[in-house]
This record gives structure tokens, C-alpha cells and sequence, in this order.
């Protein structure tokens, strides 16, 4: 999902219903006022994000997507509740405006939100940018991520945001049973990495904070003309658990080719000749701002980030297969998930 570029899609506005979104909207959020025009945002596959330009300023709007669900999947709700909580602290969110729990105005739970004007890049090689501006982009990255696991979630008011437990032997069981109830056909590739991942849990360190679970380049928006974040987007995944989880989700992004996907990895590239700092550099940079010495069972957090982007791949292409996707590449997507557990399981191999 991104606030960048949305275009013209005419199934986005059959999607919507014009006259009785704009009659809720005027009726429950203060200052708005139509008309509105309806465009979707290209990217996303997984919630459905429009641009909702009315008479009273620039919006944008966040739904579940139609049809059956998997169980606690697309909780556009929580996104709301996170951002909200997060709208005084050093995380850069974008300021929510309403949620809609009515199912029944436009056929899902949806939220509104401000439209932030500013830049999302979608090559992690920066080839818009110098190599002074990728190191600074690379460094606010950093910056924000050790912001957002600095959060004090009891003074926001997200104390409850988890569940207590091994954070990893949580998600493993939901993972594998969302891949599970998704899955196509049998990839032999998935059912080692399940397994290893199993035998391989690191025991509970107390480490405990709020964590994205997507975070990743093309879900911030950059200031127009400086490196600074203004809105981290796409809080679906967010959760209390370990902030490891994030840096390594973020990593292993970077180990990824150019074009996997949706994502844009650093596969290949030389990272000292663009200023991009090394995977070595950025996790001692961010421990430096974490005050921690070092991360032990590194290759069980990047493969076990393989698995969980794995998974949530396959529940893309389960949608797609049961025609409830938001794009229409996302039938394509089914085609990453052997890579990805082949990645993991290289991971595990070389680096365990």
C-alpha cells in the first residue's frame, strides 16, 4: 500500500458506494465534505487502499477486502488503533480520522486517514539518490525501526496490543496454520522449513515491544525534499513481540533480488559503491541504538522471515485463486513461495 501514486481504476468506484460513503463520511468526520472522487493505489495486496479526493481536502481510505476471511487476517482495525496510539510519539504515522466497524455501508470494515503528500521509494538500490542521500535514507530507516521498539506501549495505551509468550513460537503456529488453511499444493520446501523452524525456536529472552511486521522502504513516505520519514504505512502485521523480528524482516528484504515480487532486494549489489551500508553495519548501528552488544541466532530470525513472507504470499495467492485478490497480479505471487522457503533453507545451511 502506498500514498504515492494512486491512478484511475473505474472498478475502485464500483467497488465504493459514492453516495452513501460520502453521506457517512459528512455525518461522522468533522470538516468533510463532498463531492468525492474515488481512485485506487495501484500497489497493496492485501487491503484494498483508495484516494478519496472531496471538496474538503485529500483522504484516503482502508478496507478489509471482500469475501471470506482467514481469522484475524486484514485488521484494518488494529492499523487504526496502532497509528492512533502512535500519532504523539517518534514514529511517524499518519494522523486516522474514523473507523467503520459497519460492515454493511460498504460491504467490509474500513478506516479514513490524511493523505501525506511526500515520497515512496520502491528499489531499495535508491537510483533516484546519491550515495550521501542513500546513506542518509538508509540511516532514518534505522533511526525510526529503533524508534518504534523504543516505545513505551503502556504509556500509548497498547499494553494488551499481544499476547505474552515466546513471540516466535506464537507466529510460527500462526503462520503455519495460515499457510496451512491456504495452501494449494503440497511444496516440499515449506513443510522442511516448518519443520526446522520448529526445532530450532530460541528460548524466550523477555524481550518485548511493539513491532511492525512489514517494515520495509516502500512502506514509508519520505519528506518531499529531505531524508526524513513522515508516515510509516501498512500496519496490518503490527503486534507487541520482538523487535528482532523486524530488523531481520527487514534484512532479509534485502537479501532478496531486484524484482521478487513485490519486493525490491539488494541481491548482487554492491552496497559500499551506493553508500548503502552493509547487513553487518546496518544491525550494529541499530544495536548501537538499542544498547545491545550483539543478536545471537541470526539465521533462525532471517529464515524465519523467509517463512512468515512465505506464507503471507500464499494467503495472496489463495485469494487470488478464490478471486477475492485486490490486484491482479497477485495470481502471479504463488510462483515465490518455494523460492522463498529455498532462501531460508540456504540461510539455515550456511549461516546456522
Amino acid at each position: 500500500m502506498t500514498q504515492a501514486s494512486a491512478t484511475a481504476n473505474n472498478s475502485a468506484v464500483e467497488q465504493l458506494p459514492i453516495e452513501q460513503l460520502t453521506a457517512y463520511l459528512t455525518a461522522n468526520i468533522e470538516g468533510f465534505r463532498g463531492p468525492i472522487a474515488v481512485e485506487k493505489f495501484a500497489g497493496g495486496q492485501s487491503n484494498p487502499t483508495f484516494k478519496i479526493t472531496a471538496a474538503s481536502g485529500i483522504y484516503v481510505l482502508r478496507r478489509q477486502p471482500p469475501g471470506k476471511l482467514l481469522k484475524s487476517a486484514h485488521a484494518v482495525d488494529r492499523e487504526f488503533r496502532v497509528m492512533r496510539a502512535l500519532a504523539d510519539s517518534d514514529v511517524p504515522v499518519p494522523r486516522v480520522l474514523h473507523l467503520c466497524e459497519d460492515r454493511a455501508l460498504i460491504g467490509s470494515m474500513f478506516y479514513l486517514m490524511e493523505y501525506c503528500e511526500g515520497r515512496i521509494f520502491w528499489d531499495a538500490a535508491l537510483p533516484e539518490l546519491d550515495n550521501t542521500q542513500r546513506s542518509a535514507f538508509y540511516e532514518e530507516m534505522n533511526r525510526v525501526l529503533a524508534a518504534l521498539h523504543s516505545v513505551d506501549v503502556t504509556a500509548v495505551g497498547l499494553a494488551d496490543f499481544g499476547k505474552p509468550g515466546n513471540y516466535f513460537a506464537r507466529q510460527l503456529e500462526r503462520w503455519s496454520g495460515q499457510y496451512r488453511a491456504s495452501e494449494l499444493h503440497t511444496i516440499d520446501a515449506m513443510d522442511r522449513l516448518i519443520n526446522w523452524l520448529g526445532g530450532a525456536l530460541p528460548a524466550d529472552d523477555g524481550r518485548a515491544t511493539l513491532v511492525h511486521g512489514d517494515y520495509r522502504l516502500d512502506n514509508i513516505v519520505f519528506h518531499p525534499t529531505e531524508s526524513r520519514a513522515i508516515a510509516v504505512l501498512d500496519w496490518e502485521l503490527s503486534t507487541l513481540g520482538h523487535p528482532f523480528a523486524d530488523l531481520a524482516y527487514q534484512c532479509m528484504q534485502l537479501r532478496m533480488p531486484a524484482n521478487a515480487g513485490n519486493i525490491s532486494g539488494l541481491m548482487g549489489v554492491d552496497r559500499s559503491a551506493l553508500g548503502i551500508p552493509s547487513e553487518q553495519a546496518y544491525v550494529a548501528r541499530y544495536c548501537e541504538r538499542m544498547g545491545i552488544e550483539k543478536i545471537d541466532n541470526w539465521a533462525f530470525y532471517l529464515a524465519f522471515s523467509f517463512f512468515r513472507l512465505a506464507a503471507i504470499v500464499q494467503g495472496v495467492a489463495k485469494r487470488a485463486h478464490d478471486g477475492n485478490a485486490s490486484s491482479k497480479s497477485a495470481a502471479k505471487l504463488g510462483a515465490f513461495v518455494e523460492p522463498l522457503a529455498l532462501m531460508a533453507l540456504d540461510v539455515i545451511e550456511k549461516e546456522s
